[in-house]
């Protein structure tokens, strides 16, 4: 439990009258518990079972303001207007630096309070303006068609721990009182598709594959990040709805210690009685609901819940149980407080999209660019370039920039912009889209969905452009093909008649079959070609692996994501993001989409070869790894490794140091080897700098079948120190 908020000086509205006159909720000096207590005793029947619902009312006769629980934050405030608009959260995973992503959802946050300070005083209590969050989403991206992968931070658990915690730490705040605003661990649990069976589809994990894989991430930020909320998911676990799903509960209540609040996903509740069929009606289902540990239920739909109480299905003290936990969350947001009492009132709404905040954007769009492939032809030369063809879909595409959950970007840069900027009016930049995203799928109508079309694009004919984009490669020095996906073709569930998807998610990983013609033709002119990839998720691109000169992951980099682009291109940036998925060969490479199994999935069990593995990512300089050293901290819990990283190369850069563990022999047979630690490094030319990682005994332990528990293996450690899941440079050996 959470220390309780000691005594403090009374604030404006405190001291307007004596202490005595105050209702004990009214009272900032009293413990939150205590105001919790006296404001649920206030409340009728009706009053708690309508602020159990997203879109509440309040109650303005106690002063319960009008709420709406539903606000987004997944990488930038969103809906709500203009706001800074980072990287997707894959690709700030793909920075494999938490600090930055602890200083992004620090000015997220900023932006959210500056927000909701104007929204309140201008009377605004419409949703996407309030402080509470639905992010991260920190389900574990096992396959990549999944259209919601572009949400995660991948596929590991340990990256998407430590991404995680830093992600809800920036948001939170570390006020000692008060929360700057409350973050949400989402979707509990066993959650990645597809999207089309989320509202029936029952996840059967091996029991080793829930605790070590899909549980991680939501114990460290409930243990670790303190998050003040989690979702539940829509689809069933070993055969019981999420929603109401008992080992979930007692892990998160009971095993964990959270003393957060939990939301329904929207609609997830109603899914009790239509889908799943485990209640009769809606007052049924929110029976199940609270009593299984729920507080908050999103959706358009009237409550029940007082209803459940009348007729007997649910006792009154069980939703005073569930609404308390509810209301300590707008206590510790300062919803009762006068605001001179609350830090975060006074931030005004000129911190949202501030220059700093933007230039916090470019950083990060530049950090999560991963080189997959150079020959030598990046950084391009810009002195010796004359005329340059930007070719491609995503050339001049704001929508590539952005992905989902975003907010409206103030002034988006493409990469034809940030290319034609930095190349300035000496080099002749020509432009032409080339072809569609994708094909229209056989037998659907003539009219494409409407959301694919921004601009001047259009979708009559896939290829329509091919002849316009081959000429002006053929009078230029270099190509630079952007193609790719959208946020429009991979989401969440959705309508779209596009070959190769299927209600959000993909049917085949591989590069849209239009955009690989177009590339193959531009190969044939014999020009040096640099590929600009932007996705949220892995994009099988061997051919042009083995035929273009460079190969440049951009991911949705946010609204500064075309001068990110140019700056790494043309070296003014050295490239060090590193992949948090594993990119596939082709989709034959990928078991069943709704098998659950990690067997055959991630670097941590795939016997396949992939075209790029975790944690790769090439640069413009060199780095040399010195010896691992590797030893057991005193108290037995885990390891403590040093290593020395020169710069070997003849400019700045930065490298990520990835530790990985192999269990001692015959302990845990089912990974070759996990990441348990990272570090991020700058170095100049010729510097050379000492990694220390301190490896928890959590990021080591494995499930035992057997004790029904995790258990830690005892013997020689296996520790590999090295640029990537496949790049090892040093080993170490040391037992606990």
């Amino acid at each position: 439990m959470r220390l309780l908020y000691p005594l403090v000086a009374c604030g404006a509205l405190a001291c307007a009258a004596s202490a005595a006159d105050l209702p004990p909720y009214r009272d900032p000096g009293l413990p939150i518990e205590a105001r919790v207590r006296d404001l649920v005793s206030r409340l009728t029947l009706d009053e708690k079972a309508g602020l159990m619902k997203n879109g509440s009312a309040g109650v303005p006769r106690l002063g319960v303001p009008q709420y709406d629980w539903w606000n987004e934050a997944l990488h930038g405030v969103a809906r709500a207007g203009v706001a800074t608009v980072y990287p997707q959260a894959i690709g700030l995973a793909a920075t494999w630096d938490d600090g930055l992503v602890r200083a992004v959802a620090d000015t997220i946050s900023t932006e959210a309070r500056a927000k909701y300070n104007d929204a309140v005083a201008h009377g605004n209590r419409k949703r996407y303006y309030g402080l509470t969050f639905w992010t991260p989403n920190i389900n574990i991206f096992r396959d990549p068609r999944w259209g919601r992968g572009q949400e995660t931070y991948g596929e590991d658990p340990y990256l998407t721990s430590r991404i995680g915690v830093a992600f809800v730490r920036g948001l939170q705040g570390d006020d000692p009182r008060y929360l700057k605003a409350a973050a949400c661990a989402k979707h509990f649990a066993v959650h990645s598709g597809p999207e089309q069976l989320r509202h029936g589809f029952d996840a059967e994990p091996d029991p080793a594959d829930f605790h070590e894989t899909y549980l991680p991430a939501f114990e460290a930020l409930v243990r670790e990040g303190r998050v003040e909320a989690v979702m539940t998911a829509y689809n069933s676990l070993y055969g019981q709805p999420c929603a109401i799903n008992s080992r979930l509960y007692d892990l998160l209540y009971r095993q964990w210690g959270f003393d957060g609040h939990v939301v329904s996903d929207c609609g997830a509740i109603r899914d009790l009685y239509t889908s799943y069929k485990v209640a009769p009606d809606a007052a049924g289902a929110e029976a199940l609901a609270v009593r299984a540990g729920l507080c908050l239920r999103c959706g358009e739909e009237k409550s029940a819940i007082a209803d459940a109480v009348r007729r007997g299905l649910l006792q009154e003290s069980e939703v005073d149980q569930r609404l308390g936990q509810l209301l300590r969350t707008m206590f510790r947001l300062g919803f009762f407080d006068p605001p001179a009492q609350v830090p975060y009132s006074r931030i005004p709404l000129s911190e949202n999209h501030s220059p700093a905040h933007a230039a916090l954007a470019l950083e990060a769009a530049r950090k999560a660019a991963v080189l997959l492939k150079n020959d030598g032809t990046l950084p391009l030369r810009a002195a010796a370039l004359h005329r340059v063809a930007v070719i491609g879909p995503n050339a001049d595409s704001v929508a590539a920039l952005v992905g989902n959950y975003a907010g409206t970007p103030a002034a988006p840069v493409t990469v034809l912009a940030g290319l034609r900027a930095a190349l300035g009016p000496g080099v002749t930049v020509d432009y032409a889209r080339g072809c569609d995203w994708a094909a229209l799928s056989t037998g659907s109508v003539p009219n494409p969905p409407t959301q694919l079309v921004t601009g001047n694009e259009s979708t009559s004919a896939p290829d329509a452009g091919f002849d316009e984009a081959l000429a002006k490669a053929r009078d230029a020095d270099s190509v630079v093909f952007v193609g790719g996906l959208t946020a429009q073709l991979e989401g969440e569930e959705m309508r779209i008649d596009r070959d190769g998807f299927h209600g959000g998610d993909r049917t085949r990983i591989e590069l849209p079959e239009v955009q690989e013609r177009l590339l193959e033709a531009l190969a044939q002119l014999g020009k040096p070609i640099v590929f600009v990839l932007m996705s949220g998720s892995a994009v099988a691109v061997p051919w042009a692996d083995a035929h273009v000169n460079a190969i440049l992951e951009a991911w949705y980099p946010g609204e500064a994501g075309g001068a990110a682009v140019a700056d790494v291109l043309l070296g003014r940036s050295s490239p060090a993001g590193r992949l948090p998925v594993t990119f596939y060969r082709a989709t034959a490479d990928l078991p069943d989409f709704t098998d659950y199994g990690m067997a055959n999935r991630t670097y941590r069990y795939f016997g396949g070869r992939p075209l790029y593995p975790f944690g790769y990512g090439l640069s413009y300089t060199r780095f040399v790894y010195g010896p691992l050293r590797v030893q057991a901290v005193p108290d037995g819990g885990g390891f403590e490794a040093s290593i020395p990283v020169t710069n070997a190369g003849g400019r700045e850069g930065d490298e990520v140091v990835q530790l990985y563990a192999r269990a001692p022999a015959g302990s845990h047979p089912r990974d070759r080897e996990s990441l348990c630690g990272f570090r991020r490094i700058h170095l100049a030319a010729g510097e050379t700098g000492t990694v220390v990682i301190r490896v928890s005994a959590e990021s080591l332990r494995r499930w035992s079948p057997a004790a029904d528990n995790f258990t830690m293996p005892r013997g020689a450690w296996h520790f590999l120190a090295g640029a990537s899941s496949a790049d090892i440079r040093q080993e170490a050996v040391a037992a606990n």
